[in-house]
């Protein structure tokens, strides 16, 4: 398995990140931390604190710059080197501690992708309440993402799930037949929404898996209030001239 790790100007907060991998129950994994054309010192905090953790790491550059252009960037690199397994989390993101171990059950139970649960990470201020909003929020969008027209075809073979570009794995198979995340920037696509209906395409083996978690950032909570960090979410209603919190 390798596990993929996009990163821009993230010197302060992945540093958790790789605690967080660190201290995964299965350690067999390949860890790829993609430095897409950061200004500050990713790179080498990246190379510092995996050292003091004892955590291999290797770390390649993508200058072209968007989330869907640096994950697509690691996932074909980790599939060069012979990964048939890719997870991926962000740079801002606590897996839990049992999230390999449960990804790799979920993939030999037969998924060839698998889609986490994402809940709110608890170590950055965030009030509860807005934390639980946050929660129901997601609920309420995955549940939109079955009826929604653009996830719906005959083409289909199975339902939409709603799959967090930070807490999902698939097969390397399926991901070259499926073509990979879109090489895209945030702000202008959902590549993890794209690079699912594109596997609804080629087969039914995937699905949403409660037991993978992965604790994501409220940072755009906290910068943007509640309202707006919501309809970001809801197809990017509201832009942002920032869109890079840190």
């Amino acid at each position: 398995m390798a596990v993929v790790v996009p990163a821009f100007d993230e010197a302060r907060g992945i540093p958790a990140t790789l605690r967080a991998l660190a201290a995964q129950h299965d350690r067999d994994f390949h860890l790829v931390v993609v430095d897409n054309a950061s200004t500050d010192d990713t790179a080498a905090v990246v190379h510092d604190a995996a050292a003091a953790l004892g955590l291999p790491v290797e770390i390649i550059d993508e200058p072209e710059r968007g989330t869907g252009a640096a994950a697509d960037t690691g996932m074909r690199h980790a599939i060069a080197r012979g990964a048939t397994l890719l997870a991926r989390t962000d740079a801002d993101c606590l897996p839990a501690p049992d999230w390999t171990a449960r990804i790799r059950a979920a993939h030999a139970a037969g998924f060839e992708l698998v889609a986490g649960r994402l809940l709110p990470r608890t170590d950055e201020g965030v009030p509860a309440w807005q934390r639980a909003v946050l929660v129901g929020a997601v609920g309420v969008a995955a549940a939109f993402g079955r009826v929604r027209p653009g996830n719906r075809d005959p083409a289909y073979l199975g339902p939409y799930v709603m799959t967090p570009g930070c807490n999902m794995a698939i097969s390397a198979g399926l991901y070259v037949r499926a073509g990979g995340f879109p090489r895209t920037r945030i702000q202008d696509l959902h590549e993890d929404r794209a690079l699912v209906n594109a596997v609804r395409r080629l087969t039914a083996r995937y699905g949403t898996r409660r037991d993978v978690v992965v604790y994501g950032s409220s940072r755009r909570v906290r910068a943007w209030g509640l309202v707006r960090t919501l309809a970001w979410y809801a197809d990017h209603r509201y832009r942002p001239e920032h869109v890079d919190i840190r």
